[in-house]
């Protein structure tokens, strides 16, 4: 057995999951886990906010494929931090928030910072609880990361009173590490996709979220190379096909949708991305939905074939089942549209105007991006004219809010990339109005010695 304060049991619970960095801003409710995260060789990021805090977390969840963590004092300093878990919810990015709070012995009676936390989190956390045994932090912590990484990632968020974390007690020496099994398709439901894509002539598949996160970059080169599927991303799931890639594309998806026989969303919800599978879509076409959440199944418009799946293993079951199996006119009529859309473009991209026009500028910034370029955009039209122009060529190369659409991640997100990788150039593209939510993070940039480059794009306005 081992003997440890809370703090200390919280650091233990983190290593032993292979947490190697905890985003804060420091609070005397939780000094106690800054203690366990010296004797754990855990670094300690201090941000000058706690929605930084909890946006860094968010990134570095995306950036390893695991859990990013962020702790904040009770009270204003939860509160704080709500905006960058409701994005992490949103974006299906496993972060952990963990937040102080008033002692238990206190509890109800008016103690310093003491408000209802838990209850705040719960419409946006796979789950919010309150540890109230020091004993118990290692088996609750246990079950927070399987959570958060099980089915659809998300966040969860864990209360530790001040005197549970100040309290001691015996835990086992030894704490198991997460292991989440890889969802494996059923065989009935892989033969019914069969059977729509080889009878269709015009297939496309839609490469979301979820394909970064199960890993499925290589199978989804696989795919395309050999049957021509043409592929469009979406979400996390741009760069797990390369945007130079042939049978890659990027401005003829509305065409393509309008003709298309069948559709493969594969981890992307029918949301407002998509016109929720309605507006511009083939009414007649055949929908193939794979998914990690059973909720989005069905949702906005009916599957022909839904399933919940690992992405990976879908699309491994798609190389050996349609072998054989071309679709290269349709290949052909996809390339001819993202011409034509893409040379449209090219006009915005070439104009000299002044002030300059936003596809200008992101041409301009394409110029400097190459394999070791890691992009953060944070802003609203300066981000939608960049993620259209520039091209990205590796899986988790683009960070951006994701459908919360949140302002201000910018500088955070790019603090936690920089001290994930600081071999890579890390490059933030802000919108004047988002450079201003969290820009003062550049001191923190700085104070740890991480170097990283922000271009506004400043049109004084917003909108």
């Amino acid at each position: 057995m081992a003997y440890g304060h809370g703090g200390e049991l919280v650091a233990r619970a983190l290593a032993a999951q292979g947490v190697n960095t905890l985003y804060t801003l420091c609070g005397g409710h939780v000094a106690p886990i800054y203690d366990g995260c010296l004797n754990h060789q855990i670094s300690v990021i201090d941000f000058r906010h706690e929605q930084a805090a909890a946006h860094a977390a968010d990134a570095h969840a995306r950036l390893t494929r695991n859990i990013g963590v962020a702790v904040v004092t009770a009270g204003p300093g939860v509160t704080d931090a709500v905006t960058g878990v409701a994005n992490a919810y949103q974006a299906r990015s496993p972060m952990i928030l963990i937040g102080g709070a008033a002692p238990l012995k206190t509890k109800g009676m008016g103690a310093l910072q003491e408000m209802p936390q838990t209850p705040m989190f719960e419409t946006f956390t796979k789950a919010s609880f309150t540890i109230e045994d020091t004993a118990r932090i290692p088996e609750l912590m246990l079950q927070a990361f399987e959570t958060a990484l099980s089915g659809r990632p998300g966040p969860v968020f864990i209360e530790l009173p001040f005197d549970v974390l100040f309290n001691a007690a015996d835990v086992p020496d030894q704490l198991p590490r997460v292991n989440i099994a890889p969802l494996e398709p059923l065989p009935g439901t892989v033969a019914r996709m069969f059977e729509l894509l080889r009878a269709a002539k015009k297939p496309l598949l839609i490469a979301g979220t979820q394909v970064y996160w199960d890993e499925g970059d290589a199978a989804l080169r696989e795919l395309t190379e050999q049957t021509g599927i043409p592929v469009f991303t979406n979400g996390a799931g741009r760069g797990t096909l390369p945007m130079n890639h042939p049978n890659c594309f990027k401005d003829a998806r509305g065409a393509a949708i309008k003709q298309a026989d069948v559709v493969i969303l594969l981890g992307t919800p029918l949301d407002f991305r998509l016109k929720y599978g309605q507006e511009g879509w083939n009414p007649a076409s055949k929908i193939i939905q794979i998914e990690n959440d059973s909720a989005e199944l069905n949702h906005n418009r009916p599957a022909d074939v839904a399933m919940c799946a690992n992405a990976r293993l879908v699309l491994e079951a798609l190389c050996e089942g349609l072998q054989g199996i071309r679709y290269d006119d349709w290949l052909a009529q996809v390339r001819a549209l993202e011409m034509e859309k893409r040379a449209r473009m090219k006009d915005w991209m070439a104009l000299d105007d002044v002030p300059v026009n936003h596809f200008r500028f992101a041409a301009e910034i394409s110029t400097t991006i190459d394999e070791d370029t890691l992009i953060i955009g944070d802003g609203g039209d300066i981000v939608s004219a960049c993620a259209k122009v520039i091209d990205l060529t590796q899986p988790g190369q683009w960070l951006d809010p994701g459908p919360l659409g949140c302002l201000g991640v910018g500088i955070p997100f790019a603090i936690a990339a920089k001290h994930l990788y600081p071999q890579k150039k890390v490059l933030v593209i802000n919108g004047d109005g988002a450079f201003g939510l969290n820009g003062f993070e550049f001191d923190t940039a700085i104070r740890f010695d991480l170097p990283i480059v922000s271009i506004v794009g400043n049109d004084a306005a917003w909108g």
